[in-house]
């Protein structure tokens, strides 16, 4: 037999079937957020835990010292003897012992230093730009990666451009602290303009001429130049974006050296270019 229900016992049901629901769907974005929060918190720890591990490594392996030692070949020297070449190209070198480095890592190419950052870091490379972005010195897995040079150039014989990358990290390990060269107090001391950079066979200094950043691109990391025209085009180019007040004479004759970083999840970069201006073989 049919059962009739009243409009006020049908309007009751209908409102313990809507509450049912609302409770339902509170739980499920109770659980939603509960998962949420052990993922955060799960990339938290392992970020954490990267960086940690990055500094110890590097605390453990960065056996760079100080020297006294000023003695080296000028390159490509102006003939302009004032120029504030003379000034920088008179620092003397950062000693590097390279023979334990190779023992934990044969991808070791060189050394890098930047004053009044915490770069100081061995350099690797290897046969892509992928693998370094994601393990670190001891080639572990790890989400900070490393610092390492373009897999197209060759650290024996340098090419035009040389290229360093490292991923910018908020804790300012690796390239996190190349981003304090656009402050105006970095840029304010003249002293800051040489990035030391040591290789197997060399101790080198480089005279900064340009830094800027920029979206995305590969004409900055062109490691090579078909002819002095091409060459040319690409250092005005390069100076023209420069936003430090810096006045490096650069030419066709010099070799470049490109630090690499991003500035933010945009795609924007950080870049610091130099000029080599004094090298010492290593013996």
């Amino acid at each position: 037999m049919k059962k009739y229900i009243s409009i006020t016992e049908y309007f009751q049901n209908q409102t313990k079937d809507q509450k049912g629901k609302r409770k339902r769907y509170i739980y499920l974005l109770y659980i939603l957020c509960i998962i949420l929060f052990i993922l955060s918190l799960g990339v938290l720890i392992k970020w954490t835990y990267d960086s940690y591990k990055i500094k110890r490594i590097n605390k453990e392996i960065n056996i760079m010292k100080n020297s006294n030692n000023r003695e080296g070949i000028l390159v490509n020297e102006p003939s302009n003897k004032n120029s504030n070449y003379y000034y920088y190209s008179s620092f003397p070198f950062y000693e590097v012992n390279f023979s334990n480095l190779l023992n934990k890592n044969n991808d070791l190419v060189g050394f890098i230093y930047l004053k009044n950052t915490l770069i100081s870091y061995p350099v690797v490379k290897t046969n892509d730009n992928n693998f370094y972005l994601k393990h670190s010195f001891d080639k572990t897995p790890n989400s900070a990666g490393w610092v390492f040079m373009d897999y197209r150039n060759d650290y024996n014989v340098l090419d035009d451009n040389t290229i360093i990358y490292g991923h910018s990290r908020k804790d300012g390990s690796i390239f996190g602290t190349l981003k304090n060269v656009l402050n105006t107090t970095w840029q304010n001391n003249k002293d800051n303009y040489v990035i030391y950079f040591s290789t197997l066979k060399e101790n080198m200094l480089f005279q900064i001429f340009s830094i800027y950043t920029i979206k995305e691109e590969s004409y900055y990391i062109k490691t090579n130049f078909n002819n002095n025209i091409e060459k040319q085009e690409w250092i005005e180019t390069m100076k023209k974006r420069n936003i430090a007040k810096i006045t490096t004479d650069v030419n066709v004759n010099d070799k470049f050296l490109t630090l690499s970083t991003c500035k933010n999840r945009r795609g924007e970069r950080i870049v610091v270019q130099a000029k080599l201006i004094k090298k010492q073989i290593i013996n």
